[in-house]
């Protein structure tokens, strides 16, 4: 199955590297990874054109939206997975097996939509929370 993974950014530098090793990194390998940037004037759209030097199955736009929801809306229209998901640009992945666990929920045909539990990290002082 192919799987599209959507980020929303704006003016994300400080946040957005992190999240992007976490889809890049994943074991699954057919991932279509969509980015949409809601025209931002920090680092962010460098960032971002600098992995897609080395990684073609990352899709990028930016362009001005009316929100978080027109961006991920946007993104919808542009994927063409199988599955489709949603990261945001300053989230990240459990493991590198993440993807691979949620194809494997998708192959019974009982399921119709996945969920994960969420970690919350202090960028204070660097404990989780939940």
């Amino acid at each position: 199955m192919k799987v599209s993974i959507i980020t929303a950014t704006y003016n994300s530098e400080k946040t957005i590297q992190d999240c992007l090793n976490s889809v890049l990194s994943q074991k699954y390998n057919n991932i279509e990874y969509i980015i949409i940037d809601g025209a931002s004037t920090d680092n962010t759209l460098n960032i971002i054109e600098d992995v897609k030097q080395t990684h073609t199955n990352v899709i990028s736009m930016s362009e001005p939206d009316k929100g978080i929801y027109d961006a991920l809306n946007k993104g919808i229209k542009k994927a063409s997975g199988d599955i489709i998901g949603f990261l945001h640009s300053d989230d990240f992945f459990a493991s590198s097996e993440t993807i691979s666990h949620i194809v494997e929920a998708f192959n019974d045909e009982n399921i119709d939509g996945v969920y994960g539990d969420l970690h919350y990290i202090n960028s204070t002082n660097s404990e989780k929370t939940s």
